[in-house]
């Protein structure tokens, strides 16, 4: 404002604000141009970044194993498994291996000659990883030494129901065969035979097999090493898709059974049908083979139906016991290796009758001189694949072949553990020698006519004898010779209910049973009562059982809850038949409480099993349930060398029971020189015997 003036003179004011201005936009500009610059560095550097990056690279950094904004993995890792014998299928291995690591993908190679599946396997449902066979085959259809144990237990878990068709279900594998199709009968059947029993248990095949043929002559590519090749590539660009999280399911639209989506392989549309839910569950292959086992099996009785006698194992009956791991001996017998023995050659434990009766488990061998059974039972392992019958009607093979025999075989299933993972060496070499015969395997062993026989020749060879009986034949009873342990199975304790779970074949099958019972009342040697208790079946008539111990007056009564064997038309049985334990444990109490000469004595959680005994058997307040079996060899030698005369009692041969064993101990019937093994998958109780 001018002094001499009225007015107020703003310009000074205005220039300041217009200089200021001017200075800001000045400023903001060069900002936006600094900022421009950047942006456009940095997408020329990520430009050259991804020229410089394999395009597979790139494309797993999108499908979350490098990106942090997706966190779902499709592939964690390749697992590539070998059995090789010349070197071959081990560098396959290692050229299979190169190449998945260039997707920046984790990658093992694994030697299946030190591969346990029986613990690692099922690891494989779960861990994302997608598995490569790499597996040879010798001319003779045989695997290589490396792959055999592999082989032998992943055959024997394929055609056990107890692990059942979804026990390796959202594992994921591929198979590439090794051999030589100048011998054609058994050209790569190793690697068809591997991802034939892979995919019976579940396992979905994400290609289809390959097969390298070492004759040039006829390989599909010119040698061996470009099959290979062309499988490799194959593999690498199906793994690509599967880290991308594509999906190939099939849509449905099939012709003439035929997928056209390529969305399954054209293998496992061989196995499979289309179900409204879009799965392939099928198995046309299986389906044929167990409709030529009945067909021969009706065939085979309808050609031997006017002959006096004929086999009790049939052709199909035979194939058909093969494939579950059974070793058959003659026309009537079998063997097969129980679950424990395999358990306690490593070092894991042995079963209850270990716990319970001191045998060693991993020189104890399962056997049957008879298949065959009167009784159906719904909890049999074996799912009634056995023959049935009331008497024996069959051919009939001589006792010393079948001892010879199944001693034989035992010892053959022993020698494929050697080598194998976690084998002790020292339970090895024992267990070459038999110590023990469980007689319990399936069928009814006291319907074979030369039973006496039998034992007799098992105890000239020093094994003790554990023989179980249904309890529908007790004139057979009461003319068996004395035995290390005689057992009856007692599997309800009312009319209706053992018809309902036994489902026996004899009209008067309640008055046998009875009359068995009584039969065993008058053995002086060691004999058992064999619980098995069936949820909402059987776990209700405590004083009906209370009654029937009055009966046989047995030395001891094992309690054991129902092993469920996965699902069958030909029983009922569910999970939800199973009891826990604790109901197991609540069960023998009050059963004890009725029965006042007995007590509980012995527990084996991990079967699921207590032992009652008979007071006779605590001596200053101290158990001897346990055998002593040098001291029954001798025993049964006197008996024999006496023409009968000169008898023994169960008490001549007991032995002290050690304290881990007993009931209350805190290893709950476990034996503590070995190491507990928790199965990964605990869907299913697989337990043997």
């Amino acid at each position: 404002m001018d002094p001499s003036s009225d007015t107020w003179d703003f310009s000074p004011l205005i220039s300041l604000w217009i200089n200021r201005y001017y200075i800001y936009l000045g400023f903001a500009f060069g900002i936006g141009l600094w900022i421009c610059f950047q942006i456009v560095t940095r997408k020329q550097d990520k430009n050259s970044q991804e020229k410089s990056i394999p395009k597979a690279a790139q494309d797993l950094m999108t499908n979350g194993y490098s990106s942090l904004h997706k966190k779902e993995v499709f592939v964690s890792g390749v697992k590539i498994f070998y059995g090789s014998q010349t070197g071959t299928a081990k560098e396959f291995a290692t050229i299979l291996a190169e190449a998945v690591t260039s997707l920046y993908l984790p990658v093992a190679v694994i030697n299946l000659k030190e591969y346990d599946p029986d613990d690692n396997l099922v690891e494989e449902v779960t861990s994302k990883n997608v598995c490569a066979f790499l597996v040879a085959t010798y001319t003779d259809g045989r695997p290589t030494e490396s792959a055999e144990w592999f082989c032998k237990w992943l055959e024997e878990a394929s055609n056990d129901f107890r692990f059942g068709k979804t026990y390796l279900k959202g594992m994921r594998y591929a198979v590439f065969g090794l051999g030589n199709s100048a011998y054609a009968s058994h050209f790569n059947k190793v690697g068809k035979n591997v991802d034939k029993w892979l995919w019976m248990l579940g396992a979905h095949r994400v290609m289809t097999r390959g097969e390298g043929d070492c004759n040039v002559v006829k390989s599909k590519h010119g040698s061996i090493e470009a099959d290979f090749r062309a499988w490799k590539t194959k593999f690498i660009s199906q793994l690509q898709v599967l880290c991308k999280g594509e999906k190939k399911s099939c849509d449905g639209s099939c012709k003439k059974g035929k997928c056209e989506s390529h969305q399954r392989s054209s293998e496992e549309m061989e196995l499979g049908s289309h179900t409204q839910d879009g799965l392939h569950q099928r198995d046309p292959e299986r389906e044929k083979e167990q409709q030529e086992e009945k067909t021969g099996l009706l065939r085979n009785t309808v050609k031997n139906e006017a002959s006096e006698r004929r086999a009790m194992i049939t052709p199909a009956l035979r194939e058909a016991l093969t494939k579950q791991g059974y070793q058959l001996i003659g026309s009537h017998s079998g063997v097969k290796l129980c679950r424990w023995t395999k358990s306690m050659l490593r070092g894991r434990g042995g079963c209850y009758k270990h716990t319970f009766y001191g045998i060693e488990s991993h020189r104890c061998m399962e056997t049957t001189p008879s298949l065959a059974c009167a009784n159906k039972c719904v909890f049999c392992w074996r799912h009634h694949t056995n023959p049935v019958g009331t008497e024996w009607r069959w051919k009939m093979d001589q006792p010393e072949v079948i001892l010879k025999e199944a001693i034989e075989n035992h010892q053959n299933m022993i020698k494929q553990f050697k080598g194998v993972p976690g084998v002790k060496e020292e339970r090895f070499k024992e267990g070459m020698t038999v110590k023990h015969c469980a007689l319990s395997l399936v069928g009814e062993p006291i319907m074979y006519p030369e039973i006496n026989r039998f034992l007799k020749l098992l105890h000239e060879c020093k094994i003790s004898s554990f023989l179980v009986t249904n309890a529908q034949f007790p004139v057979e009873i009461r003319n068996l010779k004395p035995v290390t342990q005689l057992y009856v199975s007692v599997d309800a304790s009312t009319k209706d209910s053992l018809k309902k779970i036994d489902r026996p074949l004899f009209k008067d099958f309640w008055q046998r049973f009875l009359d068995s019972l009584k039969a065993l009342a008058a053995k002086q040697q060691r004999t058992v009562y064999r619980l098995t208790l069936v949820k909402a079946w059987n776990v209700d008539e405590l004083q009906a059982y209370a009654e029937l111990v009055s009966l046989g007056h047995p030395d001891f009564i094992e309690v054991k809850g129902v092993t469920y064997c996965g699902e069958s038309s030909a029983s009922s049985l569910t999970m939800a038949n199973v009891p826990w334990h604790e109901e197991v444990v609540r069960f023998v109490r009050e059963l004890v409480d009725l029965i006042p000469d007995y007590e509980i004595a012995c527990e084996h959680e991990h079967s699921n099993c207590l032992l009652i005994a008979h007071k006779k058997f605590k001596i200053d307040r101290e158990w001897w349930t346990w055998i002593d079996y040098n001291r029954f060899q001798e025993l049964i030698q006197e008996y024999e060398d006496s023409g009968g005369s000169k008898t023994f009692s169960a008490k001549d041969y007991m032995a002290k029971t050690p304290h881990w064993a007993l009931f209350g101990a805190n290893e709950r019937g476990f034996d503590p020189k070995d190491t507990r093994f928790q199965r990964k998958n605990k869907s299913k109780d697989i337990s043997g015997c």
